[in-house]
């Protein structure tokens, strides 16, 4: 079989709601990375056979094919096509795995993978906003089907989860993320958004945006209890314990190991496995468990032979009960930090987090990676990747 590899890997700084990133819409912060891409490379953009990224709200400014919009404006040839993908948190991964597919068949040798959201200007559940149930009868006759919030708070319910449980991990989570930054952890990874070249024409001026700005370096323990609950009044799940709303984009360059050779290029990783699996739709965010080990036994892994591990914090309970039931420890779980931090643009986390897998592979000279996401309606994606 092709061996697929990942030459480079990049995101932009991630944009708190309203903040930074929030005059620049998500086809822009998509250009940015791949011109990014090319840039760090030397490379042509006539090499690249496909673009797939990841968007999740696919509505609005976002909803013309996000990977054409964005290539299109980065300057890229009109022959390069584009197709974008939704599989709700994991759209970026899943963009990584259609890639790995296409370059496995022999249909491309070199596809850019990532994703783009800007939440700040497209809202959160903005394409529900049209005629029609979004669940038919059908459906709901089968699932009790809630919110992925209702699902974190009945996770917490089964595993016995409380409160300071989930407020410990999310201070954790900041002190992490403040910490990699401080030690420039994050600087290979990061490419700056010169705000004002890419922000619609009516933003304020912002410069060049060049670090996260979700990171809250006070929180703590005391800060955090005084939040209310946002899904029960007797619940455990808030707002700062759970993934952050937020504004950014990464992207991926995959190709096969021929092709990398033929262009003189020096692989970074080699993908091991890809995995996507179907979870309860009810409880919903269980998925990451089943898929980590599968993405794992793909690979021809046990999870003990793994080095790091990058699960979503979409909300504190999702990597709790990932510890808990694959044994797997938090001294290589989300080592910088993750989503509570770092915040969660849709449809680039995917690939934001195989970004920061890597470059913390590297920088630890550790050979094996896994990542897992969860994903609305009941599903996860995996990948494992061997840094080379």
């Amino acid at each position: 079989m092709t061996d697929v590899v990942i030459v480079d890997a990049v995101r932009t700084p991630i944009g708190r709601f309203r903040g930074r990133l929030a005059g620049v819409r998500a086809d822009h912060t998509g250009a940015v990375v791949l011109n990014a891409l090319l840039v760090r490379q030397g490379l042509s953009p006539d090499v690249v056979d496909d673009v797939i990224f990841g968007c999740v709200t696919q509505v609005g400014e976002q909803s013309g094919n996000i990977a054409r919009t964005a290539l299109l404006s980065a300057g890229w040839p009109e022959s390069i096509p584009g197709m974008t993908v939704d599989r709700k948190c994991g759209s970026a991964e899943a963009a990584v795995h259609a890639a790995v597919g296409l370059i496995m068949a022999g249909a491309a040798e070199v596809v850019v993978a990532g994703g783009a959201e800007s939440m700040s200007r497209v809202p959160m559940g903005g394409n529900r906003d049209v005629h029609g149930e979004v669940f038919g009868w059908k459906l709901t006759e089968r699932f009790n089907l809630a919110s992925q919030g209702v699902a974190a708070e009945l996770i917490c319910d089964k595993w016995g989860l409380s409160r300071d449980d989930l407020d410990g991990y999310a201070v954790e989570s900041h002190r992490r993320a403040a910490a990699a930054a401080d030690a420039g952890r994050f600087d290979n990874e990061i490419v700056s958004v010169p705000v004002d070249d890419w922000a619609e024409k009516d933003a304020e001026p912002s410069g060049l945006f060049t670090a996260d700005e979700t990171i809250r370096r006070g929180t703590n323990r005391e800060k955090l209890s005084t939040l209310k609950t946002s899904f029960r009044p007797d619940g455990r799940v808030t707002a700062g314990n759970a993934s952050q709303i937020s504004d950014g984009a990464s992207a991926v360059l995959l190709m096969s190991a021929v092709a990398a050779k033929r262009l003189n290029l020096k692989p970074r990783a080699r993908i091991r496995s890809i995995v996507s699996v179907g979870s309860d739709p009810e409880l919903m965010l269980t998925g990451p468990i089943a898929a980590s080990r599968k993405a794992a036994e793909r690979a021809g892994l046990n999870l003990s032979e793994i080095g790091l591990f990058e699960v979503n914090e979409a909300f504190a309970p999702v990597p709790l009960i990932w510890m808990k039931e694959t044994g797997v420890g938090h001294d290589r779980l989300n080592v910088n930090g993750g989503a509570i931090a770092l915040g969660h643009p849709l449809g680039a986390t995917g690939t934001r987090l195989l970004t920061t897998l890597l470059n913390e592979l590297e920088l630890r000279d550790a050979q094996f990676g896994l990542q897992a996401i969860c994903c609305a309606g009941g599903m996860a994606t995996s990948t494992v990747i061997e840094r080379l």
